[in-house]
């Protein structure tokens, strides 16, 4: 007679496929308005399944002027249980508008970590929708125990009226650290630190992390015994190396210290590598040389060739965007991008 399944067990969670270094073989486009950007991926573990967060830019609803298409975003998200090969879009995520923020509001460019036993969403929030760049921005904090249903935690200060694209890891001093670009400080990227990366009142400003050429979208990752930060320089990705996160960065010199610089094409010009995320590959060594390896996940406008964004050509598909990867290695101490 079989055994019964005691009250005290818990049901065995469905496994989770690791992610394929060929993920977005086919790129990801968003069925509801065909502009996915900033992406995000992360593993959950619950229902064994990958998920990707996006901001879910207008790129195809007609009769928008100036910018106001990459305004009044939601969060898009879309879910594979076959690490990475296909998405099922699953919509866009509710309840993400703090309290008192202007309607209709703008989402931008989420990062999702997991931090204890929760995932902590860290969001740019814009009131109303605008057809410039005008109006204050600033970065807020979720927490999700299922990756579905999030609580709001409150606003981080960081001193800006303008602080957008934020990204948490935990440094090799054991501590968190947030990273941003504060666009009232030339558009550089600025950090901050917490031990209690899940309260929000617990941000320390730090200051500038990477100054020089104005950038966007850092993402902070650990290699081959280095921590990396890649950075959109709106030319390709710019990679700088850290012996332990907590500061100290230096551009890496290999082709000026920039990946996908074309990883596309459009009327012989070519497409850039925009907003990336990173996630280490769970098969992480190479069966041949044993090279660590991660997958980079980044969008690009598939039909632009990367001009100022507010003088884009009057063709209506330059708005468009899909999300695709690559695959990083390091090799000889330098972060090599092998694209598919």
């Amino acid at each position: 007679m079989p055994q019964q399944q005691s009250a005290q067990e818990t049901p065995a969670l469905p496994a989770l496929a690791p992610l394929r270094p060929d993920a977005f073989t086919v790129p990801y486009r968003d069925p509801a308005w065909d502009g996915p950007t900033d992406p995000v991926l992360v593993a959950d573990h619950l229902k064994g399944e990958w998920v990707l967060f996006y901001t879910q830019r207008r790129a195809t609803q007609p009769g928008l002027s100036g910018v106001e298409w990459v305004h009044g975003t939601g969060i898009g998200v879309a879910r594979s249980s076959d690490g990475g090969a296909t998405w099922r879009y699953q919509g866009t995520v509710d309840g993400l508008v703090p309290p008192g923020t202007e309607l209709p509001a703008t989402l931008w460019a989420p990062d999702v970590v997991r931090i204890g036993d929760q995932w902590i969403m860290y969001l740019t929030v814009l009131g109303g929708r605008r057809t410039d760049w005008t109006g204050s921005a600033g970065i807020v904090q979720f927490a999700s125990r299922d990756l579905e249903t999030w609580e709001y935690l409150g606003r981080i200060d960081l001193d800006s009226p303008r602080v957008i694209d934020a990204a948490v890891a935990r440094c090799g001093d054991g501590r968190y650290r947030l990273w941003y670009k504060d666009e009232s400080r030339g558009s550089n990227t600025c950090s901050a630190v917490s031990d209690t990366p899940e309260d929000p009142s617990s941000w320390t400003l730090e200051g500038v992390a990477i100054p020089g050429r104005p950038h966007e979208g850092p993402k902070v990752f650990r290699l081959g015994g280095s921590y990396w930060m890649v950075v959109d320089e709106w030319r390709g990705q710019a990679v700088y190396r850290s012996d332990d996160g907590a500061g100290g960065w230096t551009r890496q010199d290999h082709l000026d210290g920039l990946i996908l610089t074309a990883p596309e094409s459009v009327d012989g010009r070519p497409v850039v590598g925009r907003h990336a995320d990173v996630v280490p590959l769970a098969d992480t060594r190479t069966s041949d040389d044993g090279t660590q390896r991660a997958l980079l996940v980044y969008f690009t406008h598939p039909y632009w060739g990367g001009e100022e964004i507010d003088r884009m050509a009057p063709d209506p598909r330059t708005r468009l965007s899909h999300v695709r990867a690559a695959v990083l290695e390091v090799r000889d101490g330098i972060l090599v991008c092998v694209e598919h």
